[in-house]
């Protein structure tokens, strides 16, 4: 194109010389000169503009000639900046993801590779189990399990738990759910009371009188008292209709009430709720329940090549293609994957851009952008070419009527 462009303009220099030797006293040849000189006017015009943007015209020290050149840094800044600010955006990441399946896209590499035998499901497993274990194992367990108590903390922190007990508590009295674990209690009573039968007693004889010591009449209160409280124990255990049954299951359907509908015993529980969380013991818990999920997930994950069988893929390939609320989720958790890095990377991701221009040299980055956009470039010589002849014949057309006119 640059040789198509040079030849117009070489084509039009020699019409204006021949229109100047052949022309004189002929009108046509006048028309035909002022379009040439035009035409060489504008399409040397913008040769220069073209050339300026990436070499100084005939080696010529002009100011504000080379100018990709001259600016290649800032260009490699501003095209990062560009770059950042209309495409590395949550809201433009986002939107552009928003038709992203990822999960079907995934269950149709598992089904496929399932169908063709290209790739066993068996080996994708065992390679996917033994990825995820070297990662597990390479990280700093402190370093990921912080993260992961810390979620599980806030998760339960965020649950009104008092209303749930209360539904819970008010479901188990409705269906007689609640009976086993009422018999159980007392049954474990009447155990705990006859383990501890001798500390009582003697409890009974040191709060009676000396009187009654001395008359023996402290072992008749004692045995009175154990046998009035072990045989409460059995009519309770045994009919389902006694007073202190009854008395329970009252109690039990009020907490229940209070739980649910009391903002006084709800407020009760969401402080004993954050105690227990603030206590060391539960941080403790958390740090064991961590160390033996993690420890357990590794020693499953190190199975012996093959034991994952071929289930987990066939069944995950096939729940990706049917189960539309896991899609759902999978295609969510991807969205937000990606729109999160790039919020957090994509600083880094655009400073790959600017800092690979900034180390090419001046000559790289003319060739470069030369060869992307020359082409259109030589197309604006051609038309300059062009519309300077036509804007010069209209030009010598208005002159010559003027003069006849």
């Amino acid at each position: 194109m640059r040789l198509v462009a040079t030849a117009l303009l070489v084509l039009m220099a020699g019409l204006f010389v021949a229109a100047r030797h052949f022309g004189h006293g002929q009108p046509v040849f006048g028309y035909l000169a002022a379009f040439a000189e035009a035409a060489m006017v504008g399409g040397l015009a913008d040769w220069f503009a073209v050339t300026a943007l990436f070499r100084r015209p005939l080696g010529l020290p002009i100011p504000h000639t080379a100018i990709i050149p001259a600016n290649k840094d800032r260009i490699a800044d501003s095209l990062a900046s560009f770059l950042r600010a209309n495409f590395l955006t949550p809201q433009v990441v986002a939107r552009r993801l928003h038709k992203l399946d990822a999960a079907g896209m995934l269950g149709g590499y598992l089904a496929a590779a399932r169908s063709t035998g290209t790739v066993a499901p068996g080996r994708i497993s065992d390679s996917v189990s033994s990825l995820l274990a070297d990662i597990l194992e390479s990280l700093d367990p402190d370093k990921v399990g912080r993260p992961a108590k810390a979620l599980l903390k806030n998760q339960i922190d965020r649950i009104d738990l008092a209303p749930l007990l209360g539904q819970v508590l008010a479901g188990m009295i409705a269906d007689g759910r609640h009976m086993p674990l009422i018999e159980g209690v007392l049954r474990r009573a009447g155990l705990l009371l006859e383990a501890n039968e001798p500390t009582l007693r003697a409890m009974i004889r040191d709060r009676t009188s000396t009187l009654m010591r001395w008359a023996r009449l402290d072992d008749r209160l004692a045995n009175a008292l154990l046998d009035a409280v072990y045989a409460l124990l059995a009519d309770t255990v045994i009919d389902p209709e006694h007073p202190l049954r009854l008395r329970i299951d009252e109690t039990l359907a009020t907490l229940a009430h209070d739980l649910v509908h009391d903002p006084a015993m709800r407020a009760r529980v969401a402080r004993l709720k954050s105690d227990a969380l603030d206590n060391p013991a539960f941080a403790a818990w958390l740090d064991a329940l961590w160390e033996r999920s993690r420890a357990g997930l590794i020693a499953l994950l190190r199975a012996p090549p093959g034991s994952h069988g071929n289930f987990g893929v066939q069944g995950l390939s096939r729940a990706l293609g049917e189960d539309a609320a896991l899609r759902a989720m999978v295609n969510r958790f991807a969205r937000r994957s990606l729109a999160g890095l790039a919020t957090r990377h994509g600083d880094d991701i655009v400073r790959i851009v600017s800092d690979t221009v900034r180390r090419w040299d001046a000559r790289t980055v003319t060739r470069r952008i030369e060869s992307a956009v020359g082409r259109d470039l030589q197309f604006i010589r051609i038309n300059g070419t062009i519309v300077g002849g036509l804007v010069g014949l209209a030009l010598h057309a208005l002159d010559r009527y003027a003069l006849n006119w």
